[in-house]
């Protein structure tokens, strides 16, 4: 029904920046809040930055002065931009969304993940 694809992770050594992206596709009415969580190896999801439809955003602390957090709402898409990249930042990143979709002759309200990408900080 909707779907979330992540891209934009990789391997970066530290101080250095990624710009990842989050596109979503399908059946959507509209999409409200969005956000960036990751997971770090042996450790739970934790939330990284949300952004309203109105532009509002919201960072976990570590994130603040590093991360930026961005949509087209006209594109459906996502974005976190990431700099002064610190191993400690490394995890599998995942984009989700609060989506109303049409589903059949009715909307639904889901709330999608996308798969993940990984984002690895090390020299």
């Amino acid at each position: 029904q909707v779907q979330l694809v992540e891209s934009g992770g990789g391997l970066v050594q530290p101080g250095g920046s990624l710009r990842l992206s989050c596109a979503a596709s399908g059946s959507i009415v509209r999409i409200d809040g969005m956000g960036w969580y990751r997971q770090a190896p042996g450790k739970e999801r934790e939330l990284v930055a949300t952004i309203t439809s109105g532009g509002s955003t919201n960072y976990v602390d570590s994130a603040k002065g590093r991360f930026t957090i961005s949509r087209d709402n006209a594109k459906n898409t996502l974005h976190l931009q990431m700099n002064s990249l610190k191993p400690e930042d490394t995890a599998v990143y995942y984009c989700h969304a609060e989506v109303l979709a049409s589903v059949f002759s009715t909307s639904r309200w889901l709330q999608p993940w996308g798969q993940g990408t990984l984002v690895t900080v090390s020299s």
